[in-house]
């Protein structure tokens, strides 16, 4: 079990990023959902103990995540947003001397390495220096050395930006396997990433925990307040300004408009079913 309490990050200047942040986490996947700034990264480095908070507490298994982070950095698997390499090594040599870092040798190395390589497909490609990977191929040895040692904990921060939709498939069903017995925590902007791994969603705004719940109880907490209508180009901009606006598709008949609200407020809209990205937005005006 990890606990977080009232977790708090005030940064000089007075910007705060975390305010009382509080959440109880087991094994599964929890995907977190916010805008920019919300307070996620920061969130996550205090985590991945890269960064130390204002006030409050991490507890993994009972103990104090904070002060004894050696704890928890044996069973941590991170990858962070900016994710750096050392560009004369080969993805294997990369990998190899992370594990090490991890503790890992011998054998139980070698075959760690291999397994990952093969996991995240980069077998054809793992002999050759990580500074000629594409940006893609350098997110996978990411993603690689996150899962290195079989961590019981797993922090990802934007896994799947500069992937193909093949290898973000992959992935995402990678990261579903991964959730049986092992805490992950995946942190997108790309809700459909989201949706498709998630056991549970926490919505962050501002630094707080506005909203945690299965993807499921988001789409009943919206259901009756997502709406759909096709209205002019002329009619859009005063549109936008009354209600919130989730998609728009210029189609031949105008311009198809979905929306969430508590009533259709426009004539010629009808109810919609709602999704993910609807939930979520009405979760966001609802905490504004």
């Amino acid at each position: 079990m990890l606990q977080i309490e009232r977790l708090t990050k005030r940064y000089a200047g007075g910007t705060v990023a975390l305010d009382q942040f509080s959440i109880e986490l087991g094994p599964g996947v929890l995907g977190l959902l916010g805008p920019n700034g919300a307070g996620k990264t920061t969130l996550m480095s205090i985590l991945a103990t890269v960064l130390r908070p204002t006030s409050g507490s991490v507890r993994w298994k009972g103990n104090d995540a904070l002060e004894n982070p050696a704890e928890i950095r044996r069973v941590l698997g991170y990858l962070p947003q900016d994710f750096g390499v050392y560009d004369r090594l080969t993805g294997v040599e990369f990998l190899q001397y992370l594990g090490r870092l991890k503790g890992l040798s011998g054998r139980g190395l070698r075959a760690s390495v291999d397994e990952m390589i093969d996991l995240v497909n980069l077998r054809n490609a793992a002999s050759r220096p990580l500074g000629g990977y594409s940006g893609g191929m350098r997110q996978r040895i990411g993603i690689a050395q996150a899962l290195l040692g079989n961590p019981e904990i797993v922090i990802v921060d934007e896994p799947t930006v500069g992937l193909d939709p093949e290898e973000r498939v992959r992935f995402r069903n990678l990261l579903s396997e991964l959730a049986h017995g092992r805490i992950v925590i995946l942190s997108t902007h790309i809700v459909s990433d989201v949706e498709a791994v998630a056991d549970r969603i926490a919505v962050i705004r501002k630094g707080k925990l506005v909203r945690i719940a299965t993807p499921g109880e988001l789409l009943a907490h919206a259901a009756g307040r997502v709406f759909r209508v096709v209205v002019g180009a002329e009619q859009l901009p005063q549109l936008q300004q009354s209600v919130a606006v989730s998609s728009i598709s210029r189609k031949a008949d105008g311009v198809h408009v979905r929306f969430v609200a508590d009533t259709p407020r426009i004539g010629g809209a009808v109810e919609a079913e709602p999704t993910l990205e609807d939930a979520y937005l009405l979760t966001n005006v609802e905490a504004a």
